[in-house]
C-alpha cells in the first residue's frame, strides 16, 4: 500500500509542476507580449520555452508511468478488464475514458506545439508576419492545452473519488 501512496504522489507532482508549468506561461507570456524590442521578446519566449519543454516531457514520462502502475495497482489494466462487459459505461470507466483520452490529446497537443510549431516560429525571421502569426497558433496549442489540462485535473478528481 505504501508504495502505492509514493506512486500516487509523484503522479501528482508531475501533474501539478506540468500544469503549473503551462499555466505560468500562459499569464508570463501575456506579460512578455508587453516588451517592445521584438529580439528580446522573441529571445525570453524561447529560453523560457526551451527550458520548460524539458521538464515538461521529463514530467510526461513520469505521469505516463505512474499513470500505468496505478492502473495495474488498481487493477484497471489489460484487456480482460478493459473488454469486460460495462466496464467503460461504469462510472469509474467513464470517468478513466475521459482522463486517457484527455491525457492522450494533451500529449499530442504538446508535442506539436514544442516540436514542430514552437520550433518553426524561433526559427522564422523576426518580426516577419510569419514569425508573428506562428507565436500566435503556438500561443493557441498552449492555451488549449492548459485548458485541457484543467479539464483533466476534474475528471482525475472525479475518478479518484468513484467517478
Amino acid at each position: 500500500m505504501e508504495l502505492y501512496f509514493l506512486v500516487v504522489t509523484a503522479h501528482v507532482l508531475a501533474a501539478l509542476v506540468w500544469l503549473g508549468g503551462m499555466l505560468f506561461l500562459a499569464l508570463a507570456a501575456s506579460e512578455l507580449r508587453r516588451i517592445d524590442d521584438d529580439a528580446l521578446r522573441a529571445q525570453l519566449f524561447d529560453r523560457l520555452g526551451r527550458r520548460f519543454r524539458l521538464v515538461g516531457w521529463i514530467c510526461i514520462v513520469v505521469l505516463v508511468g505512474t499513470g500505468v502502475a496505478q492502473l495495474q495497482m488498481r487493477q484497471w489494466w489489460g484487456l480482460a478488464v478493459w473488454t469486460r462487459p460495462g466496464f467503460w459505461t461504469s462510472a469509474t470507466g467513464g470517468a478513466l475514458a475521459w482522463k486517457l483520452s484527455l491525457a492522450f490529446v494533451m500529449i499530442g497537443i504538446q508535442g506539436l506545439h514544442d516540436f514542430w510549431l514552437g520550433p518553426r516560429a524561433g526559427s522564422a525571421p523576426r518580426g516577419s508576419e510569419e514569425a508573428r502569426s506562428l507565436r500566435k497558433r503556438a500561443a493557441h496549442l498552449a492555451r488549449i492545452n492548459a485548458l485541457l489540462g484543467l479539464g483533466l485535473v476534474y475528471v482525475a478528481i472525479r475518478l479518484a473519488r468513484g467517478g
